[in-house]
């Protein structure tokens, strides 16, 4: 019976939607990457984004631009059907030496201009929270982003890959929550998601309050990084490799299963379990679903599905 519903919702997609599920598809995008100057935006592979930082003459720290250009970037491929995995990288020597102080200094004059504190405030306030949620919208972003990680990953690098959904690096790669060392508590992310991520409370408190580095195997130890590799080419290829077996999964069942797993992370599990009902009382309706369990059932190959 169950089959019998499926061939007969299988057939009825396949006719609405073209057979589209049948033949692979073009790939065409309207972006205009070259309005990026801190960022290098490239399509390696059907459905791959790869997202560079491309400062590497200032060992691609964050400036203003950077801030702005990685909101803008990730909100947009948040909706491009053509994107369903992201690879975020940095070059062959270093990841990020993080916030470009060059910023902070550029501050001082507007907090100088401001007597009352209130006004000082309002200020910092605006600034912190665009910067938050410049990294705020990799997790946002529906479409799973995995972090390839080689050389240096300093103060903000840790604020931006604490927000990817998984991270690789190869064994150059060190680590360093360094914003105690500039007099300053982390602000963009760190100090809420990385402790998420650490399996060890006490691990997490040594390295916030000592600024020490930690190095590529330590990071593999205490699962902030999943895999590490020896080279920074065969990081990429393992990235890739990774993200090229995510773009062939459903791309419902995928963006739901990120939504879901921000979602429960900060909630309780009654909680997580209610967001996931809500979720899929409609997603299971999808001709992804059809598509794919028809496939397990008949064990024939994977389905390519379509866009969303």
């Amino acid at each position: 019976m169950f089959l019998h519903i499926l061939k007969r919702h299988l057939f009825a997609n396949a006719v609405k939607s073209g057979v589209q599920h049948c033949y692979k598809m073009k790939y065409s995008s309207g972006h205009s990457f070259e309005k990026f100057k801190t960022l290098k935006i490239s399509v390696p592979q059907e459905f791959i984004y790869m997202v560079q930082l491309n400062r590497p003459k200032k060992l691609n720290s964050m400036n203003e631009a950077m801030w702005k250009e990685f909101k803008t970037c990730f909100n947009e491929l948040a909706v491009d059907p053509e994107c369903r995995v992201i690879v975020l990288s940095g070059d062959d020597k270093i990841f990020t030496a993080g916030i470009d102080l060059q910023d902070m200094v550029n501050l001082a004059p507007k907090l100088a201009e401001q007597e009352d504190i209130a006004r000082k405030c309002k200020i910092m306030q605006l600034k912190i929270k665009d910067y938050q949620d410049s990294f705020s919208a990799i997790e946002k972003c529906p479409k799973p982003v995995i972090a390839a990680i080689n050389g240096p990953c300093i103060g903000a690098g840790i604020d931006m890959v604490s927000a990817a959904d998984i991270r690789y690096c190869s064994s150059g790669a060190w680590f360093q929550i360094k914003e105690v060392d500039i007099g300053m508590a982390a602000d963009v992310g760190t100090l809420q998601r990385f402790p998420k991520i650490i399996g060890s409370d006490s691990l997490v408190r040594e390295l916030v309050y000592t600024a020490r580095k930690f190095t590529a195997s330590e990071a593999l130890q205490h699962g902030f990084v999943s895999c590490l590799f020896e080279t920074p080419e065969s990081l990429l290829k393992g990235s890739m490799k990774l993200a090229s077996e995510i773009a062939r999964k459903s791309p419902v069942a995928v963006q739901g299963s990120k939504l879901s797993l921000v979602y429960s992370r900060d909630h309780s599990v009654q909680e997580g379990l209610d967001h996931i009902v809500l979720y899929n009382q409609a997603m299971l309706q999808s001709e992804d679903f059809a598509n794919a369990a028809m496939a397990q059932a008949m064990k024939s190959e994977s389905p390519v599905f379509s866009k969303l």
